[in-house]
This record gives C-alpha cells, structure tokens and sequence, in this order.
C-alpha cells in the first residue's frame, strides 16, 4: 500500500491541467456508456449543525484503467476563520484483485482539481466555440481559485477577471494570487454581486452557502453560469433558464438549487442535458440567447477515484510517496 501526502499530490499534478480535464472527460463518457458504478453519496450531519458535514463518495470507473474506492470528505465552514481549509478529505483506492487497499491520499488537492477540472470542461463544451471575454469569480476560496487556473490552461489569452467575495480582503487576496498565472488578465475586485454577475458572459460560483441568495437578472442574457457550489441559486433561477447537470439523480438531492426546484415542480424536466450525453455526442442544447445556461455538477465520485487512480500511476513511476508493506495482514 502506498500512502501520498499533501504536498506529493500537490507536486504530482502540477502544471496538469490539460491532462486532468482529459482524463475528467473521459470519466463522464464512462459513467453516461454505464460504465461506473456511482451510489448515492452519504452525508453525514451532526444534531444542531446545519453548516457542518463529512460526505463518503464510494465510487468505481470502468475502462482500460479501472478503479475502485471511496473520497471521505469534510466541509467545517467556520474552518475559513482560523486559517484552516474549510474541506479536508481522504481517499482510499482498492484492488480490483482482491479487494485489499492500494493507496491512501490526501484527497483536498484532487478534490479542489477535478472539481476545477469539470468546470472548465463544461466551460468549454458549452461555450459553443466562443472565447469568453472574461470570467467572473463569486466566491473566493480554494475551488474557485483553481477554477481560474483551469479556464487559464484552457482560455490562455483570458483577457479579463472580476472576482467577488463577501470578505473584501479576501477577495483582494484572490487577485494578487491569481496574477501567479493570470497576470496577462486584467483582474478587477467587484464591489458587490450584481457587478460582479455583469460583467462577464462566464460566471463561475463557488461558495459555502447552504441556502439560496442569487438569483440571475443581473447576468447578461445567454451567460453561461459554472454553479460549482450548487446551493446558490434561487430555484425559480433554475427554473428560468436551461440547466445542464452530470447527473440529476445526484444533483436533485441534499437541497441543492435544483432539488429546490424539483420539489417546487415535481419534476425534472428543466434539465437539458448531462455532461457526459454532450460529450457523446447523443443530446444536444439548443441555446436560448435570451436565457442563462447554468451548469450545476454534484461532483460525482467516479471523478475523484478517476484522478486519484491517475495520481497513484503517477506516484509509481516517480517513486513518491510512502510504501507501508506492513499496513495489512499478510496471508494466512
């Protein structure tokens, strides 16, 4: 078994980018073909805490590299306050042999990567060929941080970044760290919201909201929206507009925007499209260029083992991380 630190994920998927959108394109074709294997996620809550959470993704990926396993994932909100990250996760892949672990890793860096990843792939699979003049960043933490990084590698001339937090200082911060490896862009900091959902045709949201507080009458019509974090949107916002998802018997759960949705309707006939039917070419959206289209991707756990099986072939062929030969019992 072999166990990989922070900073040996860190170190292995630098300057990735590219690679892991493939190899996230390649995991939604797989799981729409059917093959994975992806149950509901497990959420577990505390009495009294509605903010606090610990998520299990169990998850197999199919194709010339299978995988097996599970992300446990932590979301302690308050974390942001004392200089913590606010999620913390780990990742255990199993032999397809035998069922026996082969790999512990740190899960926050391919969590933050292959949720940065989906957003740009579907930045790009929906733009309709279009460069965007810019994007807009509401929420300035981890996740979106590594949002920007993915549209840059795939928009390298991303002319323009407007970047909106709640805590102005934090959002200051942001943009003087964004300029590491967007500092060709003009990077602006917003001085609410609706600026912020103005300014550009892209919008990416990545918050740690839990309720609905946006909705989307300042975007321009025909943006199209990366909602990452799910709870932000007013549901009749959803309703509203045309909706693309990874998987809606996943996304319509746990009080997401389009669970709000479903249950004000009782369907879910306002969802488009998945990702993986688009990159298959077998459904199609047809843009309204009066109405918004969002992308809301729960982040499906086939996704994590997909990259942290990546990850893993990496760390063997550089010889990274921990050995633990004697983790397990040996045979009898």
């Amino acid at each position: 078994m072999i166990i990989l630190r922070h900073h040996e994920v860190l170190d292995l998927l630098a300057d990735r980018e590219a690679e892991l959108i493939d190899v996230v394109a390649d995991t939604y074709r797989r799981h729409d073909e059917g093959a994975s294997s992806v149950p509901l996620s497990t959420f577990l809550r505390f009495p009294g805490d509605d903010r606090d959470r610990i998520i299990g993704l169990p998850a197999f990926v199919g194709g010339p590299a299978p995988a097996a396993g599970m992300k446990w994932i932590s979301s302690f909100p308050a974390n942001i306050e004392s200089g913590l990250p606010r999620a913390n996760a780990a990742i255990v892949l199993n032999s397809l042999r035998d069922g026996r672990p082969t790999a512990f890793i740190e899960g926050s860096v391919i969590s933050a990567k292959r949720t940065a990843a989906s957003a740009a792939l579907a930045a790009r699979t929906l733009s309709g060929g279009t460069r965007p003049d810019g994007v807009a960043m509401i929420g300035c933490g981890v996740v979106n941080f590594e949002v920007l990084r993915f549209l840059v590698a795939v928009w390298r001339d991303l002319r323009a970044v407007t970047v909106y937090d709640r805590d102005r200082a934090r959002a200051e911060k942001f943009a003087m760290q964004a300029k590491e490896f967007a500092g060709h862009a003009d990077i602006a900091v917003a001085v609410d919201t609706d600026q912020a959902l103005g300014a550009h045709e892209l919008i990416s949201i990545a918050t740690t909201a839990s309720e609905p507080h946006l909705g989307l009458r300042a975007t321009r019509p025909g943006s199209l929206v990366l909602h990452v974090s799910l709870r932000d949107i007013y549901p009749d916002s959803i309703l509203a507009n045309q909706n693309v998802v990874d998987d809606a018997e996943h996304v319509c759960r746990e009080r997401t925007s389009l669970d709000l949705a479903q249950r004000l309707t009782y369907r879910r006939d306002f969802i488009d499209a998945s990702i993986g039917q688009l990159l298959r070419g077998i459904a199609a959206v047809d843009r309204d260029p009066n109405r918004r289209l969002v992308f809301s991707p729960f982040g499906l756990g086939a996704l994590d083992i997909a990259v942290a099986e990546h990850v893993r072939e990496l760390a063997t062929q550089a010889g990274a991380g921990l050995r633990m030969d004697d983790f397990l019992p040996k045979p009898a």
